[in-house]
C-alpha cells in the first residue's frame, strides 16, 4: 500500500497465491455510491510470467505514470499507463535475477532510474530516456534483506541498510556510508534522519543468512522486542533509540511527523524536537561538538552559535584543555563579554592564552582601555619585546593613550615614541625623549623638524632642561625661531660632485669628508643631479646645505621677553641669543627696549662676578649700551640696574643723558668721593647752581672732607654770594651744623655779605623817603582839587589846535577842548581825551591786582622760583594779596 504524496490517491497490492496480484488506485476524497467506501478509479492484474512468487517490493513515480513491482523469484516487472483515468496499462518484466528482489526505487529526472536490490546485488535500469533497452548496472555486489531500502526524497540518492552500515547511492554510484552494527528490519528517511527498525535476536543457526535477509528472520519465543532508532548519518549521531514491546510492521513519514506501524495494530508517532530541546540534550551530555554542527546546519544566527561555542569553551576550561577552550573563545568573541574569558586564565601559567584571547578582541575592534592595559602588561611580564613591537606595528586597533602609557611605565620607550610619531602625537614624543629616555638630542631634533606651530609649544615647554644639556644647539634654534629664520629640518643625502683629480683637491675633498652636516643620516655618496647647488653635499670641495636655497616659513615671530625666563642660569646662551635678535633688526620699539635692558643687566651680572680685565671688558660691553644721545631704554630701569650691580659710571651716564645732575653729584657724596664731587660740581656747577649750597654742605660735613675740599670751599662761597644762592643766615646755618668750618674761612664772606648788606640798606632808606614825599604831595594836590577853584588859563584846544570859543569843556588836568571836539552825546560822564589812555591803564592794572589778589597759587609758585624769597612777598604784599578783604 502507498499514498501518493500531496494527493488523495492510495495505491493498494493484494496478492493470493493463487491468482496474480490484483493492484488498485483508489480517490480517498470520493465515495463508491453502492459500499460508500472508497473509490476504486482503477484496478490491475500484475503479471510475473504465470509465475506464483509473493511480492517483495513495490514502488511508485509520484504521477503514478510508472510503477515497479519486484517478486521474490528475482523478477522486475514494470507498469505503465494512465491508472488514475483507467486508461488502460501495459506491463513488461525489465528484470529477471535468481536472487529474490528485496527493494525498488524510482529516481526521477531528466532519465527515469530504477534502482533494484536483490540478496546478492544492488543495480540500476534505466526504463525512459537515454540509455533505455541497456541491461540493468551493477553499482554494487552486496545487496540488502526486504525493507532494508528506501529513498531520500530530498537528495535523490539511494539509501540501503545492511547489517554493517548504512550506504547511499546516488547517479554515480555508491557514495558515503555510516557503520551502524546489527541486523535491520527496516529503513526509511525522515528530513536528516535515517529510521531503523532492527529486529528480535534471533538464533543464527536456524535459517541460511540469505533466506533470513528475505523474510526478516525468525522471531523467537523469548525476544519478541524490536528495536527503533533514528540516525543523523550527516553529524554522526544516534539521535533515539527505543525497544519496542511488539514487532513494527512498516514506517511512514506523514504530516512532519514518523510514524510506526506494529503487528499488534499500534501506531507510535514520533514528533521532531525543535532545535533547542536538542541542543539542551546535548548540552546535558556534554556533546559540544555536535551541538555545534547541528546549530551550524540549522542555520542559526552568530548570536547563538557563539552561546554554544562559549559554553563549550567552559566545558574544555573545567576539564583542563586550555588550549582548546581558547580556540572556542576565540571564535565566540563576537558575542562574549570579554571579562567572562579574561577571568579564567588570569593564572600566571595560563598568560599565552591570555594574550591570544586580548590580541583577538584588538584585531575584532572590541578592546577597551583595560584590555590593551592588561595585554601590554603581559608582553611586558614576559618580556617579550618582539611580540610588542609586531603588536604596535600590526595596525590593530587599541586605545592609543593607554598603549603608550604602558610603553613608557615599562620602560619600552622606542616603541611609545614610534606609537606617538605613527599617530601624530608630537607633544608625546617630545615627552617621552626628555621625560623617559633623556634622549635630549633627538627630542631637540625632533623639535626642530616639525612646523613652527608645532615646534615653538615644544621648545618652550622645554626650553630650560633642553639648555642645561644641549646649550649651543638649543640656543641656535631659539635664534632662528626668534628672527624668523626658522625652517624645519630634512634629511638629506650626502652628495659630493665630481672634481679635478689633482693633489690639493683631493686634500681639501679628504678633509671636507670629515665635516659634519647638520641633520644628516645617510651617507651615501653619488654624483649630484640638482641644479643650483640645492643638494647638501660637497660642491668643488665646500660643504653645501639645502636649506640655504630655501625660503624660511611664514609665521607668527613671539616677542623675545616670552623666552628671557628660558634662560635662567645660563647667561652665555643668552647673551647669544639676545645680540642675535638685536642684530637682526626689524624688531618693535617695546621689544627693543626689552632686549637692550635685558642684554645690560645680563652684562652688569657677568661684570660683578669677574675681576680685573675681564670685569673692565663686560662693563664697557655694558657702557657701550648706554653711551649715546639715544638709548634704547628706560632711564630708571638703568639707573636701578646700575645701582645694584654698583656699576658707577652707568649711573653717572644716564643721569648725565637725563640731565639728572644733582643726582651724579649726590652718588658721589653719598659714596664719600669727594674727587668725584668736586669734579661733578665744576662740570655740572655752571648749569645747576643748586649744586653750590649742597657742596657747601658736603665740604663742611667733616673734617677729613673739609681737608679735600679746602681750596674749593671759597670758591663755593664766592658762587652762592655772586649768584644769591644763599641768603647769609642760611650759609651761617649751614656752616655750623657740624662745627667743622671756622670763624677764618668763612671771614672774607661775612665781611663782604655785610658791606653790601648795609649799602642795599642805605639805598631802600633813600627810595623810601622819595616815596613818601611823593605820596604826601599827591595827597595835597588831592585834596586841592576838592577844596580850591581852578583856574583855567589855556587858550587854545587840546584836540583841534584852535582858538577856544564857547561852548568849551575844561578838565581837572589842566586840558581844554571845544565841546564839539569832545563827540560827546547827552548828559554822559565825559572824561579828557588825552589822559584817558594813561587812566584806562591804571584801572586796568588795579583790577588785575584785585584779581590775583584770590590766587593763592600764583604766589605760591612765584614764592617757590623766585631766588630772593622775601622780595616776592613784599612785591605780592604791596598788589593787596595780604590785605583784608573790604566790609560790605
Amino acid at each position: 500500500m502507498k499514498q501518493i504524496d500531496g494527493t488523495s490517491l492510495l495505491v493498494t497490492i493484494s496478492e493470493d497465491l493463487s491468482n496474480e496480484p490484483m493492484l488498485k488506485v483508489w480517490a480517498l476524497d470520493k465515495s463508491d455510491k453502492k459500499t460508500g467506501g472508497p473509490k476504486c478509479l482503477s484496478s490491475l492484474s500484475i503479471q510475473n510470467g504465470r509465475k506464483q512468487f509473493p511480492i517483495s517490493a513495490f514502488a511508485a513515480l509520484d504521477n503514478l505514470s510508472q510503477l515497479a513491482v519486484g517478486f521474490a523469484n528475482g523478477s522486475v516487472t514494470i507498469i505503465r499507463g494512465d491508472l488514475i483515468n483507467d486508461r488502460g496499462a501495459k506491463q513488461r518484466t525489465v528484470f529477471e535475477s535468481e536472487e529474490p528482489i528485496t527493494g525498488v526505487e524510482f529516481r526521477d529526472g531528466p532519465t527515469t532510474t530504477l534502482y533494484l536490490a536483490t540478496t546478492g546485488r544492488i543495480l540500476t535500469l534505466t526504463i525512459t530516456g537515454r540509455g533505455q533497452g541497456q541491461p540493468a548496472k551493477n553499482l554494487d555486489d552486496h545487496g540488502c534483506g526486504v525493507g532494508c531500502m528506501t529513498a531520500d526524497s530530498d537528495s535523490g540518492d539511494i539509501v540501503v541498510a545492511r547489517n554493517d552500515a548504512i550506504y547511499f547511492y546516488g547517479v554515480n554510484g555508491r557514495g558515503p556510508s555510516y557503520a551502524y552494527e546489527g541486523p535491520k528490519q527496516l529503513v526509511n528517511v525522515f528530513g536528516t534522519f535515517v529510521g531503523l527498525v532492527v529486529p528480535p535476536k534471533t538464533d543464527s543457526g536456524s535459517k541460511p543468512g540469505v533466506l533470513r535477509r528475505f523474510v526478516g528472520g525468525q522471531t523467537s519465543d523469548i525476544y519478541k522486542s524490536s528495536t527503533f532508532a533514528l540516525l543523523d548519518t550527516d553529524l554522526k549521531y544516534v539521535a533515539h533509540t527505543e525497544t519496542l514491546v511488539s514487532q513494527v510492521r512498516t514506517v511512514f513519514a506523514e504530516w512532519g511527523d514518523l510514524f510506526l506501524l506494529m503487528l499488534d495494530g499500534k501506531l507510535f508517532r514520533y514528533h521532531e524536537k525543535t532545535l533547542s530541546q536538542k541542543l539542551e540534550i546535548l548540552y546535558q551530555r556534554d556533546l559540544y561538538v555536535l551541538a555545534i554542527n547541528l546549530a551550524q546546519r540549522a542555520g542559526v544566527d552568530n548570536a547563538q552559535r557563539n552561546t554554544i561555542l562559549r559554553k563549550y569553551g567552559d566545558y574544555l576550561h573545567r576539564k583542563g584543555d586550555y588550549d582548546t577552550a581558547m580556540q572556542q573563545y576565540l571564535k565566540a568573541i563576537d558575542n562574549t563579554e570579554p571579562s567572562q574569558v579574561i577571568r579564567k586564565f588570569l593564572d600566571s601559567q595560563r598568560i599565552n592564552n591570555l594574550i591570544e584571547y586580548l590580541e583577538e578582541l584588538h584585531e575584532h575592534d572590541k578592546a577597551t582601555v583595560d584590555h590593551t592595559t592588561l595585554l601590554l602588561n603581559c608582553y611586558a611580564k614576559l618580556k617579550d619585546t618582539a611580540k610588542l613591537e609586531t603588536f604596535i606595528k600590526s595596525g590593530t586597533n587599541f586605545d592609543l593613550e593607554t598603549a603608550i602609557g604602558m610603553c613608557r611605565q615599562g620602560g619600552y620607550y622606542d616603541q611609545a615614541v614610534y606609537l606617538s610619531k605613527k599617530h601624530g602625537e608630537n607633544d608625546r614624543v617630545v615627552d617621552i625623549l626628555i621625560e623617559d629616555s633623556k634622549n635630549y638630542p633627538e627630542a631637540l631634533d625632533f623639535i626642530s623638524r616639525h612646523e613652527p606651530d608645532v615646534a615653538y609649544p615644544n621648545l618652550m615647554r622645554y626650553a630650560r632642561v633642553l639648555l642645561e644639556q644641549c646649550p649651543s644647539e638649543t640656543t641656535q634654534l631659539f635664534v632662528e625661531y626668534y628672527t624668523g629664520e626658522f625652517r624645519p629640518r630634512k634629511d638629506v643625502p650626502l652628495i659630493v660632485t665630481q672634481a679635478p683629480t689633482g693633489g690639493a683637491i683631493s686634500a681639501v675633498q679628504n678633509l671636507a669628508s670629515f665635516i659634519p652636516l647638520p641633520y644628516l643620516q645617510s651617507t651615501n655618496v653619488s654624483t649630484p643631479v640638482a641644479p643650483n647647488n640645492q643638494q647638501a653635499g660637497l660642491v668643488n670641495g665646500e660643504v653645501t646645505d639645502p636649506f640655504d636655497a630655501e625660503a624660511p616659513r611664514e609665521y607668527d615671530i613671539p616677542k623675545p621677553r616670552t623666552a628671557f625666563s628660558s634662560f635662567v642660569d645660563h647667561p652665555d646662551q643668552f647673551i647669544v641669543f639676545l645680540e642675535a635678535c638685536l642684530d637682526k633688526g626689524n624688531i618693535e620699539e617695546k621689544d627693543t627696549i626689552d632686549l637692550y635692558t635685558t642684554l645690560f643687566e645680563v652684562y652688569l651680572r657677568i661684570a660683578a662676578s669677574k675681576t680685573g680685565p675681564e670685569k673692565r671688558e663686560w662693563e664697557a660691553k655694558a657702557k657701550s649700551l648706554i653711551d649715546g644721545q639715544d638709548i634704547s631704554m628706560d632711564a630708571s630701569n638703568v639707573l636701578l640696574l646700575s645701582h645694584l650691580s654698583n656699576f658707577r659710571d652707568g649711573t653717572v651716564l644716564v643721569r648725565e643723558q637725563q640731565g639728572l645732575r644733582f643726582d651724579i653729584f649726590r652718588s658721589y657724596t653719598s659714596a664719600g668721593d669727594t674727587a668725584g664731587a668736586i669734579k661733578a660740581l665744576r662740570k655740572y656747577g655752571p648749569e645747576e647752581p643748586q649744586l653750590y649750597p649742597a657742596a657747601l654742605a658736603y665740604f663742611t660735613s667733616s673734617p677729613k672732607v673739609l681737608e679735600e675740599s679746602r681750596g674749593e670751599l671759597d670758591a663755593v662761597l664766592k658762587k652762592i654770594d655772586e649768584d644769591g644762592l644763599m641768603a647769609p643766615l642760611q650759609v651761617i646755618q649751614t656752616l655750623s651744623t657740624n662745627a667743622v668750618a671756622t670763624m677764618g674761612m668763612v671771614k672774607k664772606y661775612l665781611s663782604d655779605t655785610i658791606e653790601r648788606e648795609r649799602k642795599e640798606i642805605s639805598n631802600n632808606r633813600r627810595l623810601i623817603e622819595s616815596y613818601r614825599s611823593e605820596t604826601d604831595a599827591k595827597r595835597k594836590e588831592i585834596d586841592e582839587l576838592g577844596l580850591k577853584s581852578a583856574v583855567f588859563q589855556t587858550r587854545r584846544c587840546s584836540a583841534c589846535g584852535g582858538s577856544l570859543d564857547l561852548p568849551t569843556v575844561h578838565f581837572l588836568c589842566k586840558h581844554s577842548f571845544h565841546q564839539r571836539c569832545l563827540n560827546q552825546v547827552g548828559d554822559a560822564d565825559v572824561e579828557c581825551p588825552k589822559c584817558a589812555p594813561t587812566n584806562n591803564n591804571i584801572r586796568a592794572f588795579r583790577k588785575a591786582q584785585e584779581e590775583s589778589a584770590d590766587r593763592h597759587e600764583m604766589f605760591q609758585d612765584a614764592l617757590q622760583r623766585s631766588r630772593d624769597k622775601f622780595g616776592t612777598v613784599s612785591e605780592f604784599f604791596g598788589r593787596g594779596v595780604m590785605a583784608a578783604p573790604a566790609v560790605e
